[in-house]
């Protein structure tokens, strides 16, 4: 049984197939398209899942899309009839596109398909599963948990925002509720925007700047913007928002309350946006352990499975944790939209196809490792090609060298096996460096990465080391926790340094590990093991027998406004247009200093901002 599961058409486009149930390939349209959070049809990631499997389209027992179009059509519609006649506007821009295309998904999904294949897809074996559904079994089906409480919260479904369901064996229930225009999602992203980034994008920027303020907004937010019961419903003031019928996420009202402006792109941040950054996400926080106190009252479960958009950050879901409500927590790694794929699929296998679920003692979704991986012979073609100086070593011999390279405060571009599926670099396209630098954070964030000062790195860790650095007592392989430094590892700051606020923190020198450690000593952190993470284990553990450190930087194999690396080709241009000092590729070992300097200027661009 082979079963194609797409998410499309809203961000995040991707595709997923499995086979008899188990999970095999699964990856986002942008690592192909190279368009960051691409929207489109994935043609390119369905080719990718085919060839894969080693299938045609008409091979296929099944194809699901993960939502419901005329359900979310429905919502559009009443929204804005309930607002009328505000949203005028937005109307009369968004009707045509859904009357012309989106309404008619159904049709469009058949056509790209046809467009596939070799004969007409047979409509009986497209299928459809409801937003919130499919993030669901995203979570649940692939986690070690017989049965669980699952919460999914995200901006927006169909109609849900937020859903409590229960999982047992191959069935998932949803117990409860939140609909728009209520949406813990929303919410977050509309400070996203007042503070001046990306909406479904640069959410994570305000939890990283969270740690440089104080929560002294946190009331106010509670006052006017949103009202929280101890249920874990909440009720959000629509006259302060924009996003139900607007171009806009907050209006003039928004501004009023702030007694500023929304921030501009390139206007620079001060501690008063710190601040609200920090009061947001307290009021996240708070909410999401009230959700999560009514899941477990609903369910009296003691595992608890999370996904959707919310569950990406990472603040949150440890606070579920060291709160205590559940024993036992699974996050699924692609938790946005282009994890619906996956859990589209499962659904249909388990749910749709009523199969057993047998649980194993092994992970489903691979560690992740669910898209493209290339050859040696077809990286050698690529560097040939792109007049590229190289050395083909063993594998012994190129973890000893970028280890070395690492101890010398080098950086390095890490490109081995299956590429990621979801927004963590997780050791197979990873950039790397040495975390007891205490430039590193600088030199990686405007001489590679082309961002933010202010944005902290994640450490990738031995398994086994873990709980001797981190305040953490479970794993986290898929970098969807935080922990604290161990306070043993810690610097004691001068008194001068203690009264240090805003971004004048950044670079004070706090810990062993300074470039890992963000200002209120946490780290998003990965825990490596040597089953589903081969290469990069051993190349942390040789790195720990040179320095007795345990643990790397370890940040996406990309720049700013691009989607992580997939091809060897997408891995060269992006090494050769920063400061990365080698580049891996499976067994290729490439430095920088020893390529042409005339070939730089080919790769020299601008990048945009995301």
């Amino acid at each position: 049984m082979i079963i194609l599961g797409i998410s499309a058409f809203y961000h995040d486009s991707a595709a997923a197939i499995i086979a008899d149930g188990k999970i095999i390939a699964a990856a986002q349209e942008e690592r192909f398209s190279r368009v960051k959070h691409d929207l489109t049809f994935p043609f390119k990631a369905i080719k990718y899942c085919l060839e894969f499997a080693k299938i045609q389209i008409q091979d296929l027992d099944f194809v699901i899309f993960y939502e419901k179009p005329f359900l979310k059509f429905e919502r559009l519609l009443e929204t804005y009839i309930g607002f009328s006649p505000k949203g005028y506007e937005s109307f009369k821009v968004s009707m045509p596109s859904w009357i012309k295309d989106k309404l008619f998904q159904k049709n469009i999904i058949k056509k790209n398909l046809d467009e596939m294949s070799s004969t007409k897809f047979d409509m009986s074996k497209l299928l459809f599963s409801e937003h919130h559904m499919s993030h669901a079994a995203s979570a649940f089906y692939p986690s070690p948990y017989k049965k669980s409480a699952i919460i999914v919260m995200d901006g927006v479904g169909e109609w849900a925002t937020t859903s409590i369901a229960i999982g047992e064996n191959n069935k998932i229930k949803i117990l409860s509720e939140i609909h728009f225009p209520h949406s813990i999602g929303l919410l977050y992203s509309a400070f996203t925007y007042f503070l001046g980034f990306k909406v479904n994008s640069g959410e994570y920027k305000v939890m990283g700047l969270a740690p440089y303020g104080k929560p002294i907004f946190k009331k106010k937010i509670l006052q006017h913007l949103v009202k929280t019961f101890d249920d874990g419903s909440f009720q959000m003031n629509q006259k302060y928002f924009n996003y139900s019928t607007g171009f806009t996420m907050t209006n003039d009202k928004f501004d009023k309350l702030f007694r500023m402006k929304r921030r501009k792109e390139n206007e620079p941040l001060n501690q008063k946006h710190m601040n609200i950054a920090t009061s947001i996400q307290k009021v996240i926080e708070l909410i999401v352990l009230k959700i999560a106190k009514r899941a477990f009252d609903l369910t009296k479960c003691n595992n608890l499975c999370l996904a959707g958009g919310v569950a990406l950050n990472c603040v949150s879901n440890s606070k579920i944790l060291e709160e205590k409500i559940f024993k036992n927590i699974w996050v699924q790694p692609a938790s946005g939209d282009a994890g619906g794929s996956v859990g589209a699929a499962l659904y249909a296998y388990y749910s749709y196809l009523n199969k057993k679920r047998i649980i194993k003692n092994i992970d489903p979704m691979n560690g992740s490792f669910l898209g493209p991986k290339f050859t040696n012979n077809e990286i050698k073609k690529t560097l040939d090609k792109l007049k590229i100086k190289y050395k083909f070593l063993d594998t012994n011999t190129i973890i000893n060298k970028t280890t070395k390279l690492i101890v010398q405060r080098k950086t390095i571009g890490w490109f081995q096996d299956r590429m990621e599926f979801g927004p963590r670099a997780l050791g197979h396209r990873s950039i790397l460096g040495d975390p007891r630098s205490k430039k590193m954070q600088k030199i990686m964030n405007l001489k590679i990465k082309f961002r933010e000062s202010f944005r902290p790195f994640a450490p990738s860790i031995l398994e086994e080391d873990s709980k001797q650095w981190f305040d953490l007592d479970v794993e986290s392989p898929y970098m969807m926790l935080v922990a604290q430094l161990n306070k043993k590892k810690r610097i004691k700051l001068k008194t001068n340094q203690n009264k240090l606020n805003g971004l004048k923190l950044l670079y004070v020198n706090r810990s062993v590990v300074p470039a890992i450690t963000h200002v209120d000593y946490s780290a998003r952190l990965q825990t490596v093991n040597k089953k589903y993470n081969t290469k990069f284990y051993k190349l942390i553990k040789k790195f720990k027998e040179l320095t007795k450190c345990p643990l790397l930087i370890n940040t996406s194999f990309n720049v700013r406004g691009e989607p992580i690396v997939c091809t060897p080709k997408d891995a060269v241009e992006c090494f050769m247009s920063t400061n990365l000092d080698a580049l891996i590729l499976e067994n290729y070992f490439i430095l920088k200093k020893e390529q042409d300097k005339k070939l730089k200027n080919i790769y020299v661009r601008e990048f945009e901002k995301d």
